[in-house]
């Protein structure tokens, strides 16, 4: 599997919509239709312009197969350390359980020190119990509650 990690060009911003609606969360919340929703333009360019922020995606021999997004945030607590934010992943059906879930994740984590972040962390949904296996499956721990309010 020849894998390149690069930073998400606006070209991308479609097949990124495709691999956000892959799942059963995902279909239903997010719009397929063409021309892409002006909002996805509207958020990949604010993310492009904050430098705390990152667009990942993954390519298997040139085909784009998955997405994260990285949020960079400093804290006063823990000593005034920075975390990292991982969300929005995504590796495209055809591409699970080959490993190229976890080699993106790690990539991730490797980007975090190399930010100097103390602390990476990401949140999946509860309805995804083989997303949370995974993540537990990398080290990750379940040590908070999160809450979500939609406004």
């Amino acid at each position: 599997m020849n894998l390149k990690f690069r930073e998400a060009i606006e070209s991308d911003i479609a097949p990124l919509v495709v691999l956000l609606a892959d799942d059963e969360l995902g279909a239903n919340r997010e719009d397929l239709s063409i021309p892409t929703n002006h909002r996805y333009v509207d958020a990949f360019q604010s993310i492009g312009k904050d430098s705390n922020n990152e667009l990942t995606v993954v390519e298997s021999n040139g085909e784009l197969v998955g997405m994260l997004q990285l949020t960079f945030i400093p804290y006063l607590t823990h000593t005034g350390s920075w975390r990292c934010l991982i969300e929005g992943v995504r590796i495209a059906k055809t591409h699970r359980g080959k490993g190229l879930g976890a080699k993106f994740i790690n990539w991730a984590i490797n980007r975090a020190r190399e930010k100097n972040c103390s602390i990476v962390q990401l949140t999946s949904d509860k309805q995804r119990p083989d997303a949370l296996r995974f993540y537990e499956s990398l080290g990750f721990e379940a040590t908070h509650e999160g809450f979500k309010l939609k406004i």
